[in-house]
């Protein structure tokens, strides 16, 4: 079960081209191993902890055992693919069994990488560190050997090591016969174990062992640690071609290192040399963030025609629908942070912050929550679907015109409000080069002055219809706005809560663009009404009190204490169904 380090010969163990089997071989090709290149996985393997990126509280753990003497017989490492685990195993045999230069020291978390027993792990060729792969040694007769070879000690080494990659693939029979061992080895054994799925291992097995859970390595470690085996290589590279492979690794180092040796591959066949984060896009068949926003606003303005050819146009360019569905998600979550005010990616460019949080300061959290669950759906029904491109427009379509109808709470605003819903407000979006929009509102004819601040409520919304911008505005009037004195066209209002950035501004601006007058919008210091919304839930809670100190209600409600008072819009469906 003694394992040996890919890159060496096989004359290396003593075996001979012929594998010690004593038959006649033909003669090998030699190749020029001296030559041979090492990928960067594998070249850039952490030789120390201190090497070992996002995982500092595990090294913190190893550390404070060693010094105290506190040293578990059996260590479980679990975590996704490529987080160090086999590494950490290495490392760990390494620090137990280091001598240092001078051969006197002893187990230390900071081995010397000099002594014979380090050098000789590192190459794989450790006669007391043995590895098994639990992949392709499964059975019994496999673990019998190591509880027959546990009895015998160490050869050079301080401790017998004993590394078991994959551990939750042995069989249970395997499992069962190696328990007693693992609860009782001698004190020269140490077993560690990795996995990356620890739920298919017994509960006997995880209660003897001391277990470490290797977190995802975060995105901007990552970058950095690319960034300086790039440095070393001499390959030069843009720092957001870098934070894209560290975005698809997913947490992994081992991945982010493939992925980054295919990008330097595909950079020098282009010719130019560099890694940059278009030909990173190109080779990963990712969707271009900037694309993405634009696709959004497309989407969001309700041009149908520009919308379906941005889509269109990502397609030809070779990424998939998913992808694109997943990039908008992907904006969309981003966006969600920025609104609520989430510190910024510091992968981002700080171009792409300022883009981002403009197009968040131009919608609401509810708008932003309904997006997110179309696109959802729309994730579901591409992923699912057996034509993902016509299912990703349809998707598409869909939200576009989702996208431009009132919420439901906004809608039973609008009911209460004036009996209906009226055709601006729930048609869908012109095209961006017909509709009004919040920088630059057009207004063919003047409408006439709003008599009422209800009537200047219901401008702001014909004139918005489409338009996030201008749908916000009017969600603020009628929620937060309370009116100290209104004379159209002058306004003197208070604000529950916090005012939104420029608002008087922006209102003065799109009346007088509206009416043909000059509006004069200003803050002042009296007390004003109740906003529409609150005066709103006012009236509904006096009803609902009136309703329960009615004699009749009051009685019901003391004969039966769990009776519930429903709203006459469900009673009514309820009486029609059972006369």
């Amino acid at each position: 079960m003694t394992t040996r380090d890919p890159d060496m010969p096989e004359d290396a163990l003593g075996l001979g081209l012929d594998g010690g089997l004593g038959l006649d071989t033909p003669p090998q090709p030699q190749s020029d191993t001296g030559s041979a290149y090492r990928v960067l996985a594998r070249k850039y393997r952490p030789q120390t902890f201190g090497e070992l990126i996002g995982q500092d509280a595990m090294v913190q753990t190893l550390g404070n055992a060693i010094k105290r003497g506190r040293l578990a017989h059996a260590f479980l490492m679990t975590g996704v693919r490529g987080v160090g685990k086999t590494s950490t195993a290495r490392l760990i045999a390494k620090a137990l069994n280091c001598v240092g230069p001078d051969g006197t020291g002893g187990p230390t978390i900071d081995p010397c990488g000099q002594c014979e027993p380090c050098r000789a792990i590192a190459e794989g060729r450790h006669i007391d560190v043995i590895e098994m792969d639990a992949a392709s040694h499964t059975g019994v007769d496999d673990v019998r050997e190591i509880i027959e070879a546990v009895r015998y000690s160490a050869v050079s080494a301080r401790y017998k090591i004993y590394i078991i990659d994959e551990v939750h693939m042995l069989s249970k029979n395997a499992f069962n016969a190696l328990l007693k061992t693992l609860e009782e080895p001698p004190a020269h054994v140490k077993f560690l174990f990795a996995t990356t799925e620890v739920n298919k291992l017994p509960i006997t097995v995880l209660s003897r062992c001391q277990r470490f859970d290797l977190k995802r390595i975060p995105a901007e470690l990552l970058a950095a640690h690319f960034t300086e085996v790039c440095n070393k290589e001499g390959v030069a590279a843009d720092m957001d071609a870098l934070a894209l492979i560290a975005q698809a690794a997913e947490g992994s180092a081992r991945d982010g290192l493939s992925i980054l040796d295919q990008a330097i591959a595909h950079a020098d066949m282009e010719g130019a040399g560099t890694v940059s984060a278009d030909k990173v896009r190109d080779m990963l068949g990712l969707s271009d963030r900037g694309a993405m926003r634009r696709l959004l606003g497309l989407l969001l303005g309700g041009d149908v025609p520009a919308m379906l050819a941005a889509f269109e146009a990502q397609y030809r360019l070779g990424v998939e629908p998913l992808s694109v569905i997943d990039g908008l998600m992907q904006l969309t979550h981003a966006l969600t942070l920025v609104k609520s005010g989430s510190p910024p990616d510091p992968a981002l460019a700080a171009e792409t912050r300022a883009e981002e949080e403009a197009m968040a300061a131009r919608m609401t959290l509810p708008n932003l929550h309904r997006l997110w669950q179309l696109l959802l759906k729309g994730h579901d029904e591409v992923r699912r679907g057996t034509m993902p491109m016509q299912s990703a427009q349809m998707a598409l379509l869909r939200i576009m015109h989702a996208a431009t109808m009132p919420d439901p709470g906004e809608l039973a605003r609008m009911i209460q409000a004036g009996g209906g819903v009226s055709v601006a407000q729930a048609a869908p979006a012109p095209a961006p080069s017909d509709a009004p929009t919040a920088e630059a509102p057009k207004a063919p004819t003047h409408a006439a002055l709003p008599a009422t601040f209800h009537d200047l409520i219901d401008l702001v919304a014909a004139k918005g219809a489409g338009d996030y911008a201008l749908f916000e505005l009017e969600l603020t009037l009628r929620d937060r706005v309370r009116v100290v004195d209104y004379a159209a066209p002058r306004l003197t209002y208070d604000m529950a809560g916090e005012e939104p950035k420029d608002f008087a501004f922006t209102l003065a601006r799109h009346l007088t663009a509206w009416t043909g007058q000059d509006w004069a919008i200003e803050r002042g210091d009296g007390t004003g009404l109740l906003s529409i919304s609150e005066a709103e839930t006012a009236t509904a809670r006096a009803a609902e009190e009136a309703r329960r100190n009615a004699p009749m209600v009051r009685a019901v409600l003391a004969a039966f204490p769990d009776a519930e008072i429903l709203p006459a819009d469900i009673v009514s469906p309820i009486r029609k169904a059972n006369p």
